[in-house]
């Protein structure tokens, strides 16, 4: 076996030693550390946990004054633990590759970190371990910073509030509004299937919900259909109109819901975004829905039938 065939295959560890460049960084490293996860694009990894391996070793700048035996002045390893916890918490996650790369973002925002050799590899998908071994950092490279959190107003309009309405003209005034808006909207009037599957019943009620956002959107062209959070955050500071397809970040997301139920999602949702305002139209008032902070300066009064 070559030397590269071999370092291909070696330990984060040695990669970062034999891929050092002149300056001499000092190194940080977590080993082997294994947690229990729900991750992957196919369907039989929804709803399991598998196990999951890290291997992470981080460059930092040597430390020029004493240390003192002061964990402040050095990168802790709690902060690559955490990096880890952190990103599993935020949203469930088809690809390793993405989890790699947003791991070690958050890392190379530590002040002290140079760069970054991280594997992540599935312990549980066949007789071997499945994964990936990304590089970042070093010269040129700026890590993704932390992004300025956007404020919409989130909107849930009942079905029965939208009957009779000129829906082209409804959504021509919130369009108008100049402001990020978030509609969220009822399942589709009508019979769906039903089946004693809990997870499939929350499919098919979802899809029910997007139907209807869509039956909705195609009356304007200022409205879009969003469904997952990169779309959402475009959206919003873009103050582009969107109407929620809520399937995807539901299914994906790690909090429990008692309750799959439009109204209960919208007020969800405007947790999750941190939203400004969380109107109910034609809808009774939803547990939670107090819990939100609320302004003035958007105004929906001239909306309410």
């Amino acid at each position: 076996m070559n030397d590269e065939t071999r370092l291909a295959f070696a330990h984060p560890l040695e990669r970062a030693k034999a891929s050092s460049i002149s300056t001499q960084y000092d190194r940080i490293s977590l080993r082997d550390h294994i947690v229990e996860v729900e991750i992957g694009a196919f369907q039989l990894e929804r709803g399991v946990t598998q196990r999951v391996s890290f291997n992470i070793v981080v460059e930092v700048q040597p430390i020029e004054q004493p240390i003192l035996d002061d964990v402040d002045r050095i990168l802790s390893y709690d902060r690559l633990t955490e990096a880890i916890a952190i990103e599993l918490g935020a949203e469930r996650l088809n690809l390793l590759e993405t989890l790699a790369q947003r791991i070690a973002d958050r890392i190379l925002l530590e002040p002290q970190a140079i760069r970054v050799f991280i594997r992540i590899e599935k312990l549980d998908r066949g007789p071997g371990a499945l994964g990936v071994e990304i590089v970042r950092g070093g010269r040129g490279y700026a890590p993704v910073a932390e992004p300025e959190a956007a404020h919409p107003n989130i909107v849930f309009i009942s079905n029965s509030a939208l009957a009779g309405q000129d829906i082209a003209n409804l959504l021509s005034r919130f369009h108008a509004q100049n402001a990020a808006v978030v509609l969220c909207v009822e399942a589709v009037e009508g019979p769906r299937a039903h089946t004693g599957d809990l997870t499939a019943q929350a499919h098919i009620d979802l899809l029910s919900v997007e139907q209807n956002a869509w039956m909705i959107a195609a009356y304007s062209d200022h409205c879009d259909v969003v469904a997952t959070r990169t779309e959402l955050d475009w959206a919003i500071k873009n103050n582009r109109l969107a109407i929620w397809a809520p399937t995807k970040m539901v299914m994906d997301a790690t909090d429990t819901f008692e309750s799959y139920a439009p109204a209960s999602l919208a007020i969800w949702l405007g947790q999750e975004l941190d939203a400004k305002s969380c109107s109910l139209i034609g809808a009774e008032t939803v547990d939670g829905v107090n819990s939100l902070p609320s302004i003035n300066d958007f105004d929906i009064s001239a909306l309410r039938r």
